[in-house]
């Protein structure tokens, strides 16, 4: 066999795994923006859902171009998030959680009664325009923006209000400004992901943008730790091959999960990759060097 031919039945067997793998990168950064600025939302997975119905109905209903749908995925949940952000982030803590999970129950409902996006059965037919190129591209410009809006007075200001709220705002920080940016900024990284996901999957529906879709998203995140991007990136990679890795425990395969997310959480609870523990880490194994 041809290194030609294993790699068109490689890619044949596992491209939707690997195209899953970079949206769902882009969703653990969406939400690693306004964890970022110390806002737990749950409305990830709503922003998702949005994107995916708007950039669907534009290629199906409208024939319109593949990016033009994409950017109109993004824009709408972004703008959806600041008409809801400016009431709903006075809120923080659970009770920010509760009332963002609440909105993505209000989203998956409506969509759920709507002629236009098929009600309970959702689209089917999506078509498949979704490249691999697509998600490396804007991954990687996912990336660039994030890394270089960490750097910015902006990204700064969000780990301002994170560490202590109060004290951002008697250093003259826009605290509620800053907080509506993250979570508008999280909302169009959702809906884009949203987009690219709807358009190789070739079917959605309004259960695949609820709770539970919503909590995956989170844990992803925190999985792979918040304190950088490489952090969301790598929980959302392992959690993304786990399913498959884990299919010969078909039967045990949710409480191995389940177990694996216990044990991070207990022993390692600023995700697998905290800088400061790989440093440490390294400065003990240097330092035992030198003494041996």
């Amino acid at each position: 066999m041809s290194f030609m031919e294993w790699w068109d039945g490689f890619w044949a067997t596992y491209n939707t795994v690997i195209f899953s793998i970079g949206v769902n990168a882009m969703l653990a950064l969406s939400i690693y923006v306004t964890l970022s600025c110390g806002l737990l939302s749950l409305a990830n997975a709503a922003f998702m859902g949005i994107g995916a119905y708007t950039a669907s109905l534009l290629t199906m209903q409208f024939d319109m171009p593949f990016p033009v749908a994409l950017a109109a995925g993004g824009v709408l949940p972004s703008l959806v998030a600041l008409v809801i952000g400016i009431p709903t982030l006075r809120l923080s803590g659970v009770y920010l959680a509760m009332a963002t999970l609440g909105f993505g129950e209000v989203v998956r409902v409506i969509v759920l009664n709507l002629d236009i996006t098929g009600g309970p059965m959702g689209l089917n037919g999506v078509p498949p325009l979704t490249e691999w190129w697509h998600i490396v591209l804007l991954l990687g410009v996912t990336i660039y923006c994030l890394a270089r809006l960490r750097r910015s007075k902006t990204g700064r200001a969000f780990e301002a209000i994170k560490e202590d709220e109060v004290a951002a705002r008697l250093m003259g920080v826009n605290v509620a400004g800053y907080k509506l940016l993250a979570f508008v900024i999280g909302a169009a990284i959702a809906g884009v992901a949203g987009g690219l996901n709807a358009h190789f999957t070739f079917t959605i529906g309004p259960n695949n943008y609820g709770f539970e879709n919503a909590v995956d998203i989170l844990t992803m995140a925190v999985f792979g730790g918040t304190s950088n991007l490489i952090g969301p990136m790598i929980g959302s990679t392992i959690l993304s091959l786990l399913p498959e890795v884990l299919r010969h425990f078909k039967d045990f395969r949710l409480a191995i999960n389940g177990l694996i997310l216990i044990l991070v959480v207990l022993y390692l609870p600023k995700g697998i990759w905290d800088p400061r523990r790989i440093r440490a880490i390294l400065g003990r194994n240097a330092a035992d060097k030198k003494v041996k």
